[in-house]
């Protein structure tokens, strides 16, 4: 089996970190302002950046290693939550970030961006219905969920973007 190369070592490690940094700020912070008067779990931002972390991991370690960190990421998601938040952290990282990967493999041979857009909005919108209904028995910040990890998400896409179009104008020069 070939090991990826070091940037996509990184990025596996950077994403399976965001598990349990979710769940430390989800029990340790509650909740936080998301913008537009809407708050969510702390966990969000991380939660955010776990989907598109996913989607560049995809691209730089490949399929069966993104795989394997989405089942380490579901294990470390029951053991490092709060145990009155494991059942609900477990559900919705395995749902959403498979339901991501399901909508983004077809969709990479079109571009990363618009991948990685419709990916997490699948993967975004799975994980905030299930956390919610399963952790709080509420949808009451279903409205802040989203905007925290479509922040995340439009961020991302926007520094890829920039860093893309950098690559290529020092490549025409």
């Amino acid at each position: 089996m070939k090991l990826p190369a070091p940037a996509g070592i990184a990025t596996l490690v950077a994403y399976v970190a965001t598990i349990p940094a979710a769940n430390l700020a989800v029990t340790h912070f509650g909740a936080v302002p998301v913008g537009f008067g809407y708050a969510a779990p702390a966990g969000v931002y991380m939660v955010g950046l776990a989907l598109v972390l996913r989607d560049l991991a995809r691209e730089s370690a490949g399929r069966g290693a993104v795989l394997g960190a989405i089942a380490v990421g579901t294990i470390l998601s029951y053991f490092l939550a709060d145990p009155a938040l494991a059942g609900a952290s477990t559900a919705a990282f395995a749902v959403a970030e498979t339901m991501d990967f399901v909508v983004y493999e077809p969709l990479r041979k079109r571009g990363l961006l618009i991948a990685m857009l419709a990916s997490n909005a699948v993967g975004l919108l799975a994980d905030s219905l299930l956390f919610l209904k399963l952790a709080f028995g509420s949808f009451e910040y279903l409205p802040g969920q989203i905007l925290g990890k479509a922040w995340m998400t439009f961020a991302a896409i926007a520094v890829l973007a920039l860093l893309r179009r950098r690559k290529q104008a020092s490549a025409s020069a």
